[in-house]
């Protein structure tokens, strides 16, 4: 059974939404590293619509660049979806329907990890169901001043309690804190 791993990039004030603006300041030889490591025990991604939408025409102009572009160009893609009904991005298919069962079935039937980027509502959705095994907040040492409250995303959320399971300290300053979630009682 594969392992479901949110990695998400994160300022210090918060902000996960404008990496182009402050996350490739902070990319020296640890993040490559830990990015390949990362993908390396990957066997799957899952995502959101609007990450889809996101990385799909990024990813696919960066095919042939090196071998972590070529690694997610040919990974199978997940995305929870339900609007979008035809994926052009190679590899790509729509969860819809009874989600929480198909994210299960598609834990049990992974060997390897199923990685997914950013924090948001298919990662709510993961925690509330007991389908999310690791948190990787890879915390930037830059403020972006373009955080914005997330009280719309998780008004209604339950809170979660989670145990910090590693910590991996780079030269730039970025820490990848790792947790994994605590039971809900």
């Amino acid at each position: 059974m594969g392992k479901i791993i949110n990695a998400t990039y994160m300022t210090l004030d918060g902000d996960i939404t404008n990496m182009q603006d402050w996350h490739f300041d902070y990319f020296g030889e640890d993040a490559g590293r830990s990015a390949q490591e990362q993908m390396q025990g990957t066997d799957a991604l899952i995502m959101g619509r609007e990450t889809y939408e996101g990385f799909a025409p990024a990813w696919s102009e960066r095919a042939g660049a090196d071998e972590f572009s070529d690694r997610m160009n040919s990974i199978a893609k997940y995305v929870v979806s339900n609007t979008l009904k035809d994926p052009s991005w190679n590899n790509s298919h729509v969860i819809s329907g009874d989600v929480v069962a198909q994210i299960r079935e598609l834990k049990e039937k992974t060997e390897g990890n199923i990685l997914q980027y950013g924090f948001g509502p298919v990662t709510r959705l993961m925690l509330e169901n007991g389908l999310l095994d690791e948190v990787r907040i890879w915390l930037h040492p830059v403020l972006s001043g373009k955080a914005k409250p997330s009280e719309l995303l998780y008004r209604d959320a339950v809170q979660r309690k989670f145990t910090l399971t590693g910590t991996d300290v780079h030269s730039t300053g970025v820490i990848i804190l790792t947790y994994a979630p605590v039971p809900a009682e």
